[in-house]
């Protein structure tokens, strides 16, 4: 590689054991060329066998974060992970309004940590929905998020979850990765829906690993390296799922 990295801005939870939320998406962009800012909503004392404790950001210092970052580097694309207070998604939102509104945005609606701990209030959900998915390029949810995202069942099936892919698009993102790490078989197999309808399938072969901390991190973060290399949606989301493949 030669010239000027790539900038991406990660927003997201502190993981003090280092394997999700900013810690995970600050290696992933270093790993794939770029350089990686960070806005930090909340830090947590977690580990690999799960979150014991929560501290939230207050959302003005959330917002002092965005405006500092924005105001000084050329972002090239945005990730956005852990959100656990409506009050910090309000925040970003009216960050993302000041500074954000020609940068490519990828949302991970974090919800439940791999270990099974819950990671956003009840009201969050809702401001989450209304506030952020209509601004975010990709949103990538697994299929529990994407359940309860839409106040549905999880997804048994392929066709169900693709078809709460579309429903999610309809609320206003442009593009959904259903992802299906949460499923069974052989294989690993991803939905992406955009918004003009057109539907791409991503699998690999499922790794049989209990180390999978972190992944949901991993795989965005790797979506807004490919974007912020200029890479379209469709490149940078078959590159991070490579990627996150060969990374477990």
């Amino acid at each position: 590689m030669s010239g000027t990295a790539p900038i991406a801005v990660t927003i997201a939870g502190s993981d003090s054991g280092g394997g999700a939320g900013i810690q995970a998406d600050l290696k992933t962009f270093s790993a794939l060329g770029v350089y990686g800012a960070s806005v930090i909503t909340a830090l947590t004392a977690q580990n690999t066998t799960g979150v014991q404790a929560i501290h939230d950001v207050p959302p003005d210092f959330v917002a002092r974060q965005i405006d500092s970052v924005f105001s000084d580097l050329a972002v090239n694309a945005l990730k956005i992970g852990m959100l656990s207070r409506a009050a910090v998604i309000a925040a970003v939102a009216d960050g993302l309004e000041r500074h954000a509104a020609a940068i490519p945005i990828v949302l991970d609606p974090v919800m439940v940590a791999t270990s099974g701990d819950r990671l956003i209030a009840d009201d969050a959900v809702a401001a989450l929905r209304e506030r952020l998915l209509p601004r975010a390029d990709l949103i990538t949810p697994n299929l529990p998020e994407a359940a309860v995202l839409l106040g549905e069942a999880v997804a048994g099936d392929a066709a169900t979850a693709v078809a709460q892919a579309r429903r999610l698009v309809a609320l206003g993102a442009r593009a959904v990765l259903i992802k299906g790490g949460h499923g069974t078989g052989r294989e690993s197999i991803d939905h992406l829906v955009t918004a003009d309808g057109t539907l791409r399938t991503l699998s690999a072969p499922r790794i049989a690993t209990r180390n999978t901390h972190g992944t949901g991190c991993t795989l965005s973060a790797a979506v807004a390296a490919g974007l912020a290399h200029g890479l379209t949606l469709p490149e940078a989301v078959a590159d991070a799922k490579t990627y996150l493949t060969a990374a477990l």
